[in-house]
């Protein structure tokens, strides 16, 4: 099956000061000298409360978040002229119609294998016309009354997801869904902008980012909503001390890491059979004589294709690369298993539903007992070097988890070995839009998180931000690795 491997962004290292010193000219390190928020940090570790600092879903807060604003600001700090929102998000959505669709930017179609029909990076790649979300490429959301207009649902902070080396800081989401799924089960969709920030101070690599992070720990002290809210419009908005707006076009994939997406959680089908898809774009500035704001699909990182789990004579490179990450897979807890996929081996799209089963890891994963089971062998043999009691169909599931379709559905409440059951979403989806899921504390409305997050992925992430602040030490990984272990979601 025909691939173009991608190079892949190579990372920046932190550098380090040094100087002579003395008659014997002797090479000392010298660090800048301790910020003053960083020595209260020091003094006194914080308490960091999620749904304060982390994972924000407060109405009052939200409404300052309307998808219009956010569009307009990514056209305005590119340059580009003549784009409007509407335009912006018609292009987007005209993606997943055929060409000529609205004739600029790319179409579904625009790759076609003689065998396997429409394809993006050498697997399937589904067209999704009208009814379902092409339909809004001829939808204006913004006009009163629209049946496309979208309300944002979530903020969420993801330093987790800043590497290693510091080369940006994480990713700080929105996650927007039309409105229409507050009500109609069969009529959600959702997107979720997930700007990559950048270190003013790469140099000093994580460190760097500690005031961006400091921010958001301190809006778990502070229990003005109003407060909070303010805060979080400069950050996202106007930007903080030094740190850019995260909402700017270069932030979402646009920048020399690639880093920062927009990933959509589609599930507008009304007819059976109903495939709920996960996608991922790039905003870029394309120019000719003219520039303008494109938003291009991409590979749904960590989601290699399912047949490519399928035995075969030997064990393949990708299964081999599977294996090379045994280690990460057999984590003790759900928070520390990890997976990171070459991108020749990601899928354009991860089907989290239907008849189709090309992301269902343990359907084409060869039965125990198969007369040819070269990948099984492989990964029974590793694991038994590793002093591991997990099967190979452990280690499988366990990759499905990783995987985009697994998060959101399939490994719902599944055993993933070692007596660990992978933590459900809330049925497709970690945060809900619908009415029926709105929850009232503290006399404020907000939106329902799912148990994935409020008791396993929160808890690590505010653990993490907190370990942080406090300078202890943390597990060794690659430069480039993300400093939570999860490579995507």
């Amino acid at each position: 099956m025909p691939n173009d491997l991608r190079s892949h962004a190579t990372g920046l290292s932190a550098a380090l000061a040094l100087g002579a010193a003395g008659a014997l000219a002797a090479c000392v390190t010298i660090d800048p000298p301790p910020l003053e928020d960083e020595l209260q940090a020091a003094q006194s570790p914080p308490h960091i409360e999620p749904r304060r600092s982390l994972a924000i879903t407060e109405q009052p807060i939200l409404q300052r978040f309307p998808l219009e604003r956010v569009l307009s600001q990514l056209i305005a700090t590119s340059g580009v002229t003549g784009l409007t929102p509407t335009a912006l998000f018609q292009q987007g959505w005209d993606v997943f119609n055929p060409g000529p669709g609205l004739g600029a930017g790319p179409h579904c179609d625009d790759t076609i294998h003689p065998e396997l029909g429409t394809v993006l990076n050498g697997f399937p790649y589904s067209c999704r016309p009208a009814p379902a979300e092409g339909s809004q490429a001829s939808c204006d959301p913004f006009a009163a009354g629209s049946n496309c207009a979208y309300i944002p649902i979530g903020l969420f902070m993801r330093f987790d997801l800043a590497p290693e080396d510091g080369r940006h800081c994480g990713e700080y989401r929105i996650v927007y869904a039309k409105a229409s799924g507050r009500t109609q089960a069969l009529n959600r969709n959702l997107v979720i902008l997930e700007a990559a920030a950048r270190n003013p101070h790469v140099n000093q690599g994580l460190r760097g980012c500690k005031k961006l992070v400091q921010a958001f720990a301190q809006l778990s002290a502070e229990p003005d909503l109003t407060a909070r809210a303010d805060l979080l419009e400069d950050i996202y908005f106007d930007g903080y001390r030094e740190f850019d707006p995260v909402v700017q076009w270069s932030n979402f994939g646009d920048n020399p890491l690639g880093a920062g997406q927009i990933r959509t959680n589609q599930f507008m089908q009304p007819d059976a059979p109903r495939v709920w898809s996960l996608r991922e774009l790039k905003l870029r500035k394309v120019c000719g004589a003219t520039c303008t704001l494109q938003l291009q699909p991409v590979t749904a990182k960590v989601n290699p294709f399912g047949p490519l789990f399928a035995d075969d004579a030997a064990p393949t490179p990708f299964q081999l690369e599977l294996a090379d990450q045994l280690p990460t897979l057999t984590g003790a807890t759900a928070g520390s298993i990890g997976l990171r996929v070459s991108d020749v081996y990601n899928s354009g799209q991860s089907q989290a539903a239907g008849a189709v089963p090309e992301s269902q890891f343990a359907t084409h994963f060869a039965p125990p007992g198969a007369a040819t089971s070269t990948f099984r062998n492989e990964l029974t043999t590793r694991l038994a070097s590793l002093g591991s009691t997990l099967t190979p169909d452990e280690v499988v599931a366990r990759a499905q988890a990783m995987s985009c379709a697994g998060c959101h559905r399939f490994s719902n409440n599944a055993p993933i070995g070692g007596g660990l059951v992978w933590p459900p979403s809330l049925g497709f989806v970690h945060v809900s839009e619908r009415d029926a899921d709105l929850e009232v504390v503290d006399g404020v409305v907000r939106y329902k998180l799912s148990i994935a997050l409020t008791d396993h992925f929160l808890p690590d992430r505010a653990s993490l931000v907190a370990s942080y602040l406090t300078d202890l030490p943390r597990p060794v990984r690659p430069a480039d690795a993300p400093i939570g272990n999860r490579w995507s979601h």
